[in-house]
């Protein structure tokens, strides 16, 4: 398993845990984004994700690194999947591992945040309402699109 992908698999957490672990770290602290079902009182059916694969998986292992740069993390582990995704199923998940628990938690943050600002991932939701690109940035829908 490579610890930045962007992939049309199931994500599973145990191997991005197994791949962070460290001998020296006390702290592992992971997220999952899953699909929900209602976003603004909108119901979702399902989501498609669509990516730049390649420039998105330098964008992942870029944050990456400066997660562990900036918040004394030892290891971290990212996967973005795209393709149809149902209520329920996981988008991203982020493995962080660090010698104490405040860094882990505050890198897991900061990768997650970074992701939706600027992986090259685009979101469309269908709903009973119609589809919409989504905006990461913000989490406003774009135009209707039938």
């Amino acid at each position: 398993m490579k610890n930045f992908s962007v992939t049309r698999e199931k994500i599973e957490l145990s191997p991005l845990i197994e791949w962070v672990q460290d001998r020296n770290c006390g702290a592992i602290t992971t997220f999952m984004g899953t699909v929900r079902e209602l976003t603004n009182g909108k119901k979702t059916i399902f989501l498609e994700y669509e990516a730049y694969q390649e420039m998105a998986e330098k964008m992942l292992q870029k944050i990456g690194e400066e997660t562990l740069g900036k918040f004394d993390c030892s290891k971290i582990a990212i996967v973005h999947r795209i393709g149809r995704l149902e209520i329920g199923d996981v988008a991203v998940a982020i493995a962080v591992s660090s010698p104490h628990r405040d860094a882990s938690f505050k890198g897991c943050r900061y990768a997650i945040e970074k992701i939706k600002e600027l992986v090259p991932i685009w979101k469309k939701e269908h709903g009973e309402d119609g589809s919409f690109w989504v905006s990461s940035q913000s989490g406003a829908r774009g135009e209707e699109r039938k």
